[in-house]
This record gives C-alpha cells, structure tokens and sequence, in this order.
C-alpha cells in the first residue's frame, strides 16, 4: 500500500525557514538542493513507511513517531493507518 505524504503546516514552515537562512548565508543553489533533498528524502516513505527508527524523545506519544536523517537534519514522522497517510514534522 501507498502512502499518501502530509507536510503539517509547522514542516512546511520549517522548510520555508531552512531555505531563507542557506539563501541568506550561502547561495540559492545550496538552498534549493538541500530543501529538495529534505522533501526527496522522504518520498521513500510512501512504500517504506517504517524505515526509520522509533523517536525515542516521543515514545510516551499516542501516535508511534519515527524519524529519517538527512545530512543534518532529523526528518520526524507518524503515520496515520486510518487515512494511509504519513505526517510530517520537524
């Protein structure tokens, strides 16, 4: 089964900070391609949703949180099984 993937509005936000501060302080090539490589890196959910590892700082959740890595930054998740969704968050 395919996942749907869901950005909540405070990922999206995130991103949106992520890409002002590399236009900012390094160019907007860098900018663009590590945005991207955030958002390509978790394309691999909608066919591998447990892929990452359990979040240990939010084990005492209702939802089961999970993260990806992307070169320094910690791309944190839960799915939802009701909806086949996969939500994001930072």
């Amino acid at each position: 089964m395919e996942l749907e993937i869901y950005w909540t509005s405070f990922s999206k936000k995130q991103l949106k900070m992520i890409f002002s501060y590399y236009v900012k302080k390094v160019s907007l090539i860098v900018a663009r391609k590590l945005v991207l490589g955030i958002v390509d890196k978790t394309k691999i959910l909608k066919t591998q949703a447990n892929i990452g590892q359990k979040e240990e700082l939010l084990k005492n959740r209702e939802q089961e949180f999970r993260y990806l890595v992307f070169k320094n930054y910690k791309i944190i998740y839960w799915i939802n099984t009701e909806k086949s969704r996969g939500y994001r968050c930072f």
